[in-house]
């Protein structure tokens, strides 16, 4: 069973379900396995859980 999985940012629910059937809808066809074999998995970070270049990236979006 194949896996997709996404680490982004929060979502919305409609943004979430329209990339579940993309990526399913595109996996399948370029992988010719059935859409029932695919796995979604979203992982979404709030900014205060990421760090780049050694700052919050909450911070960042401040400046």
């Amino acid at each position: 069973m194949p896996y997709i999985i996404l680490e982004g940012p929060q979502m919305t629910k409609d943004q979430k379900s329209q990339l579940v059937k993309e990526f399913t809808d595109t996996a399948s066809q370029i992988l010719n396995f059935p859409k029932e074999a695919f796995t979604v998995l979203i992982k979404e970070s709030s900014p205060d859980n990421v760090g780049v270049g050694g700052e919050l990236l909450s911070e960042k979006m401040k400046k």
